[in-house]
């Protein structure tokens, strides 16, 4: 089976977020799994610069934005530690800025985006056509490529090396779709009848998502929860009654980790090894992490957040109780970037709270390796999350996670209220409704039960035993792929 992966940052050549994680490490579980994978990704000028080895090719293509011809130039390299290949779009114009989508250091996108994620969309079907590839399935993922399914329904249908191509479009979060300027349409070379409201109009804009959503073959999602929630007027953001439409084609597929990166047994990162068989380590992290933090070296419990600061991540909770959580015996630090509102506010909570907090308004991988191993609790009280990964990472740590029940965090975090400790299914604590109450109740609960040091290590151990791989993810995406294929019609 051949399969095109289609991503707009892929690890660890360029990376904004979670997809760039996930585009980098599920094309290797799946060619371990005999799918004949290749990826491509554009050619961003911190890759030229990157110690990973690429090649420039003698490929060159052309594709028209609007009433402009376009030139760009192929790259090619392999992902780390891969017989993988990954080939790298080329066009100075368009990719060879700092920046990925926004102008560094702001939220504002670049005005072009448009433009960018046409011509990549485009570039990428005409060197799959110049290599040859014959793909049984083209893999988009996110608005950024959701042009792609449009174009092989459209202006590529009769190329002879998609006869047989059918795609799949992933939703890694829905809240970002790639809205545009209506009259951006004349750039896409696409007949403009295809700009109603059915298609690729969504309330006078031309949306790169939705178009990827109701011209794909299929559609997943990153965890099955998330792929029910996106159907609701509250979980959808305006494309709640296109997914409704296209539900029979909606699958939802959890992520996975990458353990060769994330296994306290092998990380590199942190001051001592440490498994299941074998939990002494792990204090040596605590003890460490309070030292690095400048916290006093104390037994009580040590909540960490790695994650952007923003609303959606439940930050706006935290803020809320924190004066209470305070209270409780507990130490809190805080690693990631975002809101400066939230970078203001965390700043003045460990100055206050200088015993108690330490927070670092940046975000490096050392010191999210050293949280997770050091940490004895990780909050995630999201407002919605997709999948999420921290939580994942976390239960191979033993560091139990606080979650709010949703998307990807309902699927993968069992509280301990649910199922007896002896089962091994219960892995921490979560609450359903966004409250702030209930936040800090759950996390009273949470710190109670630390006090109890037997039924703590057993919690630890269940999470640290449950298997989060990817290679459990990508067995179901080829299962998913072949069935997909031997399918004679649209789902």
């Amino acid at each position: 089976m051949k399969v095109v992966y289609l991503s707009s940052e892929v690890v660890p050549f360029a990376k904004t977020g979670g997809l760039a994680d996930i585009a980098g490490t599920i094309p290797k579980s799946l060619q371990k799994l005999g799918v004949e994978i290749v990826v491509f990704m554009p050619l961003y000028g911190m890759i030229k610069e990157s110690p990973y080895p690429i090649i420039k090719t003698d490929i060159q293509f052309e594709v028209k934005i609007g009433d402009k011809f376009k030139t760009g130039g192929v790259y090619k390299g392999f992902l780390p530690d891969t017989k993988v290949p990954i080939y790298f779009l080329d066009n100075e114009q368009y990719f060879g800025r700092e920046g990925l989508y926004n102008y560094p250091g702001t939220t504002a996108d670049f005005e072009d985006n448009c433009e960018r994620f046409i011509f990549f969309a485009q570039g990428a079907l005409e060197v799959i056509e110049k290599l040859k590839v014959f793909p049984d399935i083209v893999h988009c993922n996110d608005w950024q490529t959701g042009l792609v399914p449009v174009y092989l329904k459209t202006n590529y249908a009769k190329k002879s090396c998609f006869k047989n191509t059918k795609t799949i479009m992933t939703i890694h979060n829905l809240a970002y779709q790639g809205w545009f300027w209506h009259w951006d349409m004349k750039l896409t070379g696409l007949d403009w009848g295809l700009f109603n409201w059915r298609q690729l109009e969504f309330f006078g804009k031309l949306n790169f998502l939705k178009a990827g959503i109701v011209f794909s073959d299929l559609i997943t999602t990153v965890s099955k929860t998330y792929a029910e929630e996106i159907q609701t007027p509250e979980y959808g953001a305006g494309l709640d009654g296109v997914l409704r439409e296209r539900a029979r084609g909606l699958y939802g597929i959890i992520n996975g980790i990458d353990y060769s990166l994330w296994n306290p047994e092998t990380d590199k990162h942190i001051i001592v090894n440490y498994g299941l068989k074998s939990l002494s380590g792990k204090q040596l992290c605590k003890r460490a992490l309070q030292r690095k933090y400048k916290l006093p070296e104390r037994d009580c419990p040590i909540i960490a957040m790695i994650t952007r600061l923003a609303d959606q991540k439940g930050l706006d909770l935290v803020v809320d109780k924190f004066q209470d959580l305070m209270k409780v015996d507990l130490q809190f630090v805080v690693l990631g970037t975002g809101d400066q509102r939230y970078h203001v506010l965390f700043q003045d909570y460990a100055s206050t709270y200088h015993t108690k907090v330490a927070v670092k308004l940046t975000f490096d991988e050392r010191s999210a390796h050293e949280i997770e191993a050091g940490a004895d609790m990780l909050l995630m009280p999201s407002r919605f999350e997709p999948c999420g990964l921290n939580q994942l990472y976390s239960l191979r740590y033993g560091t139990v996670p606080i979650v709010r029940s949703t998307g990807g965090l309902a699927d993968t975090i069992t509280d301990v209220r649910s199922e007896p400790l002896s089962s091994g299914r219960a892995n921490g604590f979560s609450f359903k409704e966004y409250n702030s109450d209930l936040l800090l109740a759950t996390i009273i609960r949470a710190v109670d039960l630390f006090k109890h040091k037997s039924q703590w290590t057993t919690l630890m151990k269940n999470g640290m035993a449950q298997d989060w791989s990817w290679e459990r993810s990508a067995g179901e995406y080829v299962a998913l792929y072949k069935k997909f294929v031997q399918e004679k019609s649209k789902l």
